[in-house]
């Protein structure tokens, strides 16, 4: 334990003396704006935009908006124009459909559905996060999901075709929200944002006295398999044979603290992938001899050394 610990030591001096200087974004925001129904609806949607809006602005990122009667072609040609060296989140604010057959996106002019937005993601290489805040979205969670992929969705299936109010709560909580930063490091990952969201819906029907008519997933193992937010927090065992998502999540933040700023994005994923390393390490501990538990630890800990001390 005390080797551990002056290991863990050792790498935090390193990242306090990492410069000082914000490094720029490779990250990419499309927000697609659907039809609004009603003129009440249309607020709520303004308001979501908004909030993303403001919160990428905050991270020093200038936002694509996607509205109006061609919003499903200029939705394509974004995604097949789309910088390949960038991440991307893709974002739908709006109403969501299902006929029994196919879960689609309600646009203000031809709808798009769950095969038509996975064909067109699909030759992307970069890593790509969609966050699909409308009624039904829970049908493109399968469609969308793989390699690269992290996927969440206000509802568990198709069927929930119900005004969703996730969206609200998650555009509120996205831009660092104190309340939904449950780690306390001064950022909103996508994995908290979710939690937030979620837990804000389920408290609106309880304190409505209502049946919820939505329940948000987060699938990012590529597996096509989500994960609801009651698991994630939870101490009960996870079922044999279920593969909890969110690992990815936790990791992606649009607007990022003082001392995250400090790193590439380059640098950042290089961490990411380090520390997802240093996870499974741990988890394996009890299979392995205690000298090559430290051996391995010391190693990647050097590693995440080098990254905080590489200059941007």
């Amino acid at each position: 334990m005390k080797k551990e610990f002056k290991l863990l030591s050792t790498l935090f001096i390193t990242l306090c003396s990492t410069l000082l200087h914000a490094a720029p974004r490779e990250l990419d925001v499309l927000i697609v704006l659907g039809a609004p129904g009603t003129e009440e609806y249309g607020k709520k949607f303004k308001t979501q935009v908004d909030a993303w809006t403001n919160a990428c602005t905050k991270a020093d990122i200038t936002p694509a908006v996607v509205r109006g009667e061609k919003t499903t072609e200029e939705l394509e040609k974004r995604l097949t124009a789309s910088d390949p060296a960038h991440s991307l989140w893709l974002v739908l604010i709006g109403h969501g459909t299902f006929d029994g057959r196919e879960a689609k996106f309600s646009a203000e002019g031809p709808d798009f559905d769950a095969k038509q937005l996975a064909e067109w993601i699909k030759p992307l290489k970069q890593e790509v996060a969609v966050i699909h805040t409308a009624s039904a979205s829970g049908g493109f969670l399968k469609p969308l999901s793989g390699k690269n992929r992290v996927i969440i969705t206000a509802t568990k299936s198709p069927d929930e075709v119900f005004y969703a109010r996730f969206g609200e709560y998650f555009a509120e909580a996205v831009g660092g929200l104190p309340e939904a930063d449950l780690d306390q490091d001064k950022q909103v990952s996508l994995l908290e944002a979710f939690r937030h969201a979620s837990k804000a819906t389920a408290t609106f029907y309880e304190n409505d006295g209502r049946l919820a008519t939505e329940h948000s997933i987060l699938e990012d193992n590529g597996d096509g398999v989500g994960t609801r937010s009651e698991v994630f927090g939870s101490d009960a065992p996870v079922p044999a044979g279920m593969a909890v998502d969110g690992a990815r999540a936790a990791q992606m933040v649009l607007v990022l603290s003082a001392e995250e700023q400090q790193l590439t994005d380059a640098q950042r994923s290089t961490r990411d992938a380090l520390e997802r390393e240093l996870k499974t390490l741990k988890e394996q501990r009890a299979k392995l001899k205690e000298d090559d538990y430290y051996t391995k630890l010391e190693s990647l800990l050097r590693k995440l050394g080098e990254v905080y001390g590489t200059k941007s």
